[in-house]
Protein backbone atom coordinates (compact mmCIF):
# COMPACT_ATOMS: atom_id res chain seq x y z
CA UNK A 1 0.00 0.00 0.00
CA UNK A 2 1.59 3.35 -1.08
CA UNK A 3 -1.32 6.11 0.01
CA UNK A 4 -1.17 9.99 -1.03
CA UNK A 5 -2.63 12.09 1.32
CA UNK A 6 -4.49 15.57 -0.31
CA UNK A 7 -5.72 17.98 1.60
CA UNK A 8 -7.74 20.00 -1.38
CA UNK A 9 -8.06 23.59 -1.35
CA UNK A 10 -9.16 26.09 -4.59
CA UNK A 11 -5.35 27.70 -4.31
CA UNK A 12 -3.32 24.90 -2.85
CA UNK A 13 -3.26 21.57 -2.72
CA UNK A 14 -0.92 19.82 0.87
CA UNK A 15 -0.22 16.58 0.02
CA UNK A 16 1.33 13.40 2.41
CA UNK A 17 2.52 9.77 1.58
CA UNK A 18 2.60 6.61 3.69
CA UNK A 19 2.56 3.53 3.01
CA UNK A 20 2.60 -0.14 5.04
CA UNK A 21 4.57 1.52 7.92
CA UNK A 22 1.56 3.48 8.93
CA UNK A 23 3.66 6.95 9.36
CA UNK A 24 2.49 9.66 7.03
CA UNK A 25 4.95 12.23 5.90
CA UNK A 26 4.16 15.66 4.38
CA UNK A 27 5.48 16.38 1.20
CA UNK A 28 5.77 19.97 -1.05
CA UNK A 29 2.43 21.30 -1.60
CA UNK A 30 1.20 22.14 -4.38
CA UNK A 31 1.16 25.94 -4.86
CA UNK A 32 0.60 26.81 -8.50
CA UNK A 33 -2.48 29.12 -9.54
CA UNK A 34 -3.37 27.82 -12.52
CA UNK A 35 -6.20 25.30 -11.88
CA UNK A 36 -4.35 23.17 -15.09
CA UNK A 37 -1.13 23.08 -13.97
CA UNK A 38 -2.49 22.23 -10.43
CA UNK A 39 -4.00 19.18 -11.78
CA UNK A 40 -1.35 18.03 -13.81
CA UNK A 41 0.96 18.41 -10.74
CA UNK A 42 -1.43 16.46 -8.29
CA UNK A 43 -1.69 13.64 -11.26
CA UNK A 44 2.36 13.76 -11.19
CA UNK A 45 2.87 13.19 -7.91
CA UNK A 46 0.18 10.22 -7.71
CA UNK A 47 2.04 8.41 -10.57
CA UNK A 48 5.90 9.44 -9.01
CA UNK A 49 4.95 8.10 -5.86
CA UNK A 50 3.27 4.62 -7.58
CA UNK A 51 0.29 5.68 -5.58
CA UNK A 52 -2.12 2.99 -4.69
CA UNK A 53 -4.70 4.36 -3.04
CA UNK A 54 -5.72 8.45 -2.37
CA UNK A 55 -6.63 9.78 0.84
CA UNK A 56 -8.73 12.56 0.40
CA UNK A 57 -9.82 14.85 3.19
CA UNK A 58 -13.58 15.32 3.31
CA UNK A 59 -14.91 18.63 4.58
CA UNK A 60 -17.80 17.71 6.39
CA UNK A 61 -19.68 20.35 8.58
CA UNK A 62 -19.89 20.45 12.41
CA UNK A 63 -22.66 18.86 12.50
CA UNK A 64 -21.86 16.17 10.11
CA UNK A 65 -23.72 17.76 7.18
CA UNK A 66 -22.12 17.78 3.26
CA UNK A 67 -21.67 21.51 2.39
CA UNK A 68 -20.52 23.02 -0.91
CA UNK A 69 -16.42 22.25 -0.03
CA UNK A 70 -17.47 18.19 0.81
CA UNK A 71 -19.51 18.06 -2.35
CA UNK A 72 -16.58 19.90 -4.02
CA UNK A 73 -14.56 17.20 -2.77
CA UNK A 74 -17.02 13.90 -4.01
CA UNK A 75 -16.71 15.47 -7.27
CA UNK A 76 -12.84 15.46 -7.16
CA UNK A 77 -12.91 11.63 -5.56
CA UNK A 78 -15.07 10.65 -8.62
CA UNK A 79 -12.47 12.55 -11.55
CA UNK A 80 -9.52 10.79 -9.45
CA UNK A 81 -11.06 7.58 -9.23
CA UNK A 82 -11.66 7.85 -13.36
CA UNK A 83 -8.81 9.61 -14.64
CA UNK A 84 -6.17 7.92 -12.19
CA UNK A 85 -8.14 4.43 -11.74
CA UNK A 86 -7.54 4.50 -7.86
CA UNK A 87 -8.93 4.02 -4.95
CA UNK A 88 -10.14 7.18 -3.56
CA UNK A 89 -10.81 7.25 0.38
CA UNK A 90 -12.96 10.28 1.90
CA UNK A 91 -12.10 11.08 5.32
CA UNK A 92 -13.18 13.38 7.66
CA UNK A 93 -11.20 16.50 7.87
CA UNK A 94 -12.83 18.79 10.17
CA UNK A 95 -10.48 20.89 12.20
CA UNK A 96 -7.25 19.26 10.14
CA UNK A 97 -6.30 23.10 8.95
CA UNK A 98 -6.88 24.28 12.66
CA UNK A 99 -4.78 21.90 14.02
CA UNK A 100 -2.40 22.13 11.66
CA UNK A 101 -1.94 25.71 12.12
CA UNK A 102 -1.97 25.90 15.83
CA UNK A 103 1.57 24.63 15.80
CA UNK A 104 3.11 27.81 14.02
CA UNK A 105 3.43 31.33 15.71
CA UNK A 106 0.64 33.47 15.26
CA UNK A 107 3.14 36.17 13.86
CA UNK A 108 4.22 33.85 11.08
CA UNK A 109 1.12 32.31 10.12
CA UNK A 110 0.42 34.45 6.56
CA UNK A 111 3.74 33.83 5.21
CA UNK A 112 3.52 30.02 6.43
CA UNK A 113 0.07 29.51 4.84
CA UNK A 114 1.12 30.98 1.28
CA UNK A 115 3.91 28.37 1.27
CA UNK A 116 1.69 25.41 1.68
CA UNK A 117 3.19 23.88 4.54
CA UNK A 118 -0.20 24.02 6.72
CA UNK A 119 -2.16 22.46 4.09
CA UNK A 120 0.52 19.47 3.81
CA UNK A 121 0.60 19.30 7.82
CA UNK A 122 -3.11 19.24 7.43
CA UNK A 123 -3.02 16.62 4.57
CA UNK A 124 -1.02 14.57 7.11
CA UNK A 125 -3.41 14.12 9.59
CA UNK A 126 -5.56 12.97 7.33
CA UNK A 127 -3.44 10.57 6.00
CA UNK A 128 -2.28 9.37 9.40
CA UNK A 129 -5.98 8.91 10.37
CA UNK A 130 -6.58 6.85 7.43
CA UNK A 131 -3.62 4.88 7.99
CA UNK A 132 -4.14 4.36 11.87
CA UNK A 133 -7.57 2.92 10.80
CA UNK A 134 -5.81 0.28 7.92
CA UNK A 135 -3.11 -1.01 10.35
CA UNK A 136 -3.76 -2.61 13.16
CA UNK A 137 -1.63 -1.68 16.35
CA UNK A 138 1.17 -4.23 17.04
CA UNK A 139 -0.26 -6.91 19.75
CA UNK A 140 1.71 -6.47 23.30
CA UNK A 141 2.72 -9.13 24.61
CA UNK A 142 1.77 -9.33 28.35
CA UNK A 143 4.45 -9.50 30.74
Amino acid sequence: MRCLGIDYGTRRIGLSYGDELGVATPLAAIIDADPTKRWAALKAQIAQRRATDLVLGYPLNMDDSVGPKAKEAEALAARLRVECSLPVHLVDERLTSYEAESTIAKAKRREVRASGLVDSRAATLILQDFLDQQIPPPAVEPL
